[in-house]
């Protein structure tokens, strides 16, 4: 099989169900992002060791591949792609939710910092953000199932309280932000 087509050499790309769009236009630019996301999950997963359960990042990429089929697809695509539940969302806080259970109170807010894993998950986590806005304005535009934007909403709460997590589990300090007077 071939990669290249050649059929985007002008700047357009197909979606699932075959419409063609700019690659500009922002449904490509969400699910780039939520591809983006992925790969930086990639990452954290080869830093990350016995202080996290690894399937659980397994566990968000399969779901990202998920997302990013439903926003590759034409809005009136009779494809027939993976969805997602809400039960993928109760993951995410059942998990958010035991991690809290060992972490102390937060009572500052705190920097990216501390070790390559724990500054890689805040990156993640900045990612996701972004592929929620991103999500949000194509929303806008064309409906999105609201599974989507609860679980990126989710998913970027969960990375935040993970870096703090893995911080915990390593007895590294978090860096508290301290503006200055």
């Amino acid at each position: 099989m071939k990669i290249y087509t050649k059929k985007g050499d002008q700047g357009s790309t197909s979606l699932i169900g075959g419409d063609r769009v700019l690659k500009s236009h922002v449904r490509i630019e969400a699910y780039g992002t939520i591809d983006e996301l992925n790969s930086h999950i990639g990452i954290l997963r080869s830093f990350v060791n016995d202080d996290i359960n690894p399937f659980i990042l397994k566990e968000l990429q399969d779901r990202l591949f998920t997302i990013g089929s439903i926003l590759a697809s034409a809005p009136d695509s009779k494809m027939v792609v993976p969805d997602l539940h809400t039960t993928d969302t109760e993951m995410l806080e059942q998990a958010i939710d035991k991690m809290n259970e060992e972490l102390p109170v937060l009572r500052t807010f705190i920097l990216p910092a501390g070790s390559m894993h724990i500054a890689q998950c805040h990156v993640v986590r900045c990612v996701c953000r972004r592929a929620e806005r991103l999500v949000v304005n194509l929303n806008e535009m064309e409906p999105i199932d609201e599974l989507i934007l609860q679980y990126l909403n989710r998913l970027s709460d969960y990375l935040f309280v993970l870096a703090r997590y893995i911080a915990f589990a390593n007895k590294i300090e978090e860096v508290s932000w301290l503006p200055r007077k």
